[in-house]
């Protein structure tokens, strides 16, 4: 196993990270910018108004991301052990 089978699993593994992640924190930032819009526009600046709903919907959307996030895992796991079983690719 040399650098660049190295550097290829890193780069997988940042790749599967991006798309464990990406969901969540789309709705997240989504959601944040809508809720920053409605403050601005009624003037309202309450700290719960920010927090909670975020709150939630970051579970409901990582609830519903479980499936992605784990296949993706699991597809990266299998090949990092069968490329340790075999002793490189």
């Amino acid at each position: 196993m040399g650098p660049g089978d190295v550097g290829q699993i890193v780069a997988e593994t940042v790749w599967v990270i991006l798309i464990a992640c990406g969901p969540v924190l789309v709705v997240a930032m989504v959601l944040g910018l809508l809720i920053a819009l409605g403050q601005a526009l009624t003037s309202v600046q309450e700290a719960t108004l920010t927090f909670v709903p975020k709150a939630a919907v970051i579970l409901i959307g990582t609830v519903l991301s479980l499936p992605l996030i784990y296949a993706s895992l699991a597809g990266l796991a299998e090949r990092v052990f069968d490329l340790i079983r075999s002793g490189g690719p």
